[in-house]
């Protein structure tokens, strides 16, 4: 009997010590079953998010060279800078949000305001408190105090580089008096530009209903900006901004990833999606692309990439006249001289498909009449391939031509009577 009861108080024994052990292990390995299902859950939930805001890929609804990249946004072009010729792209009349794309307007109006002198760099522009910026996680900010002063230049600098919305309200109010007013500047520039299907509400592209632009409008605002703010537009590709000791990166990632890229802007709201406006040179060649409605930074960044490598693989700049060389000899009438050698009025580049060849044909004016001064538009060359056009160039007078004497002048009517 004692050997019995024995037997089971050891059997019990090696059963407590066995659970002792067997416990924790048991439990750790629920545990990190545990862990490792969540991870899959998040890692599920994160694609289904990225899934959710994939945008399917756009092909190309216009090129100028045979395979276009289909661009995964709602809209999407690569242009041309010298010509203003769209090389590919779809979708690009739809109005749609611009989001912070918004600010190229914003930014381009101060420049010109700079370069007219109607601003100053020194010029200080007060914070409102409707100007001023919260810092909430919705809407980006230079960080500028409240009821403080900035100068014409770091405001400048805050809205391209750092798309302070904050620093837009208070250049706004400070030029129109408030952001309606400011508005009727943006949307009277637009027009003045051609932008045919944009309307601007704001200064900043906070959303509102009736405040829309297209990929075409923001290509010819970006170009614009380029050509006539040449003193401003190294700030568009300056990287990083520090203002009242918070220093910000641009968020265009290109800038830190391509030494081609110099500018220009995004944009990303929950309506507009992630938008992106680049320029990029290369071998004297200089590209600017739109993408809108992107689903993520990344994806903005990833597909500007793939039609800037496309746009200068596909294309390449040829000269089809020489500045210097004479293209026509164009009639003048009642002149000390009866023609004039006709130039180019500055270089030429026409940027077509690798391989294309060109050709010219040149247009003269009809009843050119003395006096005649030297650069004075004569006529025009036109340059096409593969019979379409692809460019045109000024022509102009190479040398001025006086107005003949009073007998000469009879004479040259008599015989133009005559048609000799």
């Amino acid at each position: 009997m004692k050997t019995y009861t024995s037997s089971k108080i050891s059997i019990a024994c090696a059963i407590t010590l066995a659970s002792l052990f067997v416990t924790p292990i048991s439990f750790a390995a629920k545990q990190h079953a545990a862990k490792h299902a969540a991870t899959k859950k998040a890692e599920a939930s994160k694609k289904s998010e990225a899934s959710a805001s994939a945008v399917p890929p756009l092909a190309a609804q216009d090129s100028l060279a045979p395979n276009a990249p289909a661009i995964a946004a709602k809209a999407w072009l690569l242009m041309d800078f010298d010509s203003g010729e769209l090389l590919a792209s779809a979708n690009v009349d739809e109005p749609l949000p611009p989001a912070s794309l918004t600010k190229m307007m914003t930014s381009y109006i101060v420049e010109q305001a700079l370069r007219s002198g109607k601003l100053k760099p020194t010029d200080l522009v007060s914070v409102s408190q409707n100007a001023w910026c919260r810092g909430t996680n919705t809407e980006s900010c230079m960080y500028l105090p409240l009821n403080s002063q900035a100068t014409v230049i770091d405001i400048l600098r805050g809205i391209i580089v750092q798309s302070g919305n904050d620093a837009s309200k208070a250049i706004a109010e400070h030029m129109a008096g408030s952001e309606e007013g400011f508005a009727k500047l943006m949307n009277a520039e637009a027009q003045k530009l051609g932008m045919t299907k944009t309307n601007f509400v704001n200064p900043t592209g906070l959303p509102d209903p009736a405040h829309k632009s297209s990929a075409r409008d923001l290509a010819i605002l970006a170009r614009a900006i380029i050509r006539n703010s040449a003193d401003y537009y190294a700030i568009y590709a300056e990287r990083e901004f520090k203002y009242n000791g918070i220093k910000q990166g641009n968020r265009n990632a290109l800038l830190y990833t391509d030494p081609t890229v110099d500018g220009l802007k995004t944009g990303h709201t929950q309506e507009a999606g992630y938008c992106l406006v680049t320029s990029s040179v290369r071998n004297g060649m200089r590209l600017i692309t739109v993408v809108l409605n992107a689903g993520s930074a990344k994806s903005r960044a990833d597909e500007t990439r793939t039609l800037l490598g496309w746009g200068f693989g596909s294309f390449e700049k040829l000269t089809p006249i020489q500045p210097n060389a004479v293209v026509s000899s164009v009639k003048v009438s009642f002149g000390k001289a009866d023609t004039v050698p006709a130039v180019l009025g500055a270089p030429w580049l026409v940027t077509v498909p690798r391989g294309q060849q060109i050709q010219t044909a040149v247009e003269v004016k009809a009843g050119l009449e003395a006096p005649l001064t030297k650069g004075a538009v004569v006529g025009k060359v036109i340059a096409t391939s593969n019979g379409k056009t692809v460019s045109e160039a000024p022509l102009v007078a190479q040398v001025d031509v006086e107005r003949s004497g009073l007998l000469l002048r009879g004479w040259q009517h008599v015989t133009k009577l005559f048609g000799k």
